[in-house]
């Protein structure tokens, strides 16, 4: 969806201003986070999966493969489900 809605003007951002907008609205987060504000929390996680599938389309990723190969279902340390590793 972000590829059809946003790669042309992606590719015209290039890849260095839209990490800086990723970690912008990783920000955002962080902020909406720390004001308990469900509403706003709801938003910039959706704002943040975007900017970092744009990321993924700049480079050629297919992100949802990407996750699968790593995690695909389990943990890639403990190798379960759920993850059964020490709490860090």
């Amino acid at each position: 969806m972000m590829k059809t809605l946003y790669l042309p003007r992606d590719q015209q951002r290039g890849e260095t201003k839209t990490f800086n907008w990723f970690q912008d609205e990783v920000i955002e987060l962080k902020i909406a986070l720390h004001d308990n504000n469900s509403n706003a929390i709801e938003e910039e996680l959706a704002d943040v999966i975007a900017w970092l599938a744009s990321l993924a389309n700049l480079r050629k990723i297919d992100l949802e493969t990407a996750v699968l190969k790593k995690y695909n279902y389990v943990c890639p340390k403990c190798d379960l489900s759920p993850c059964r590793c020490p709490a860090q």
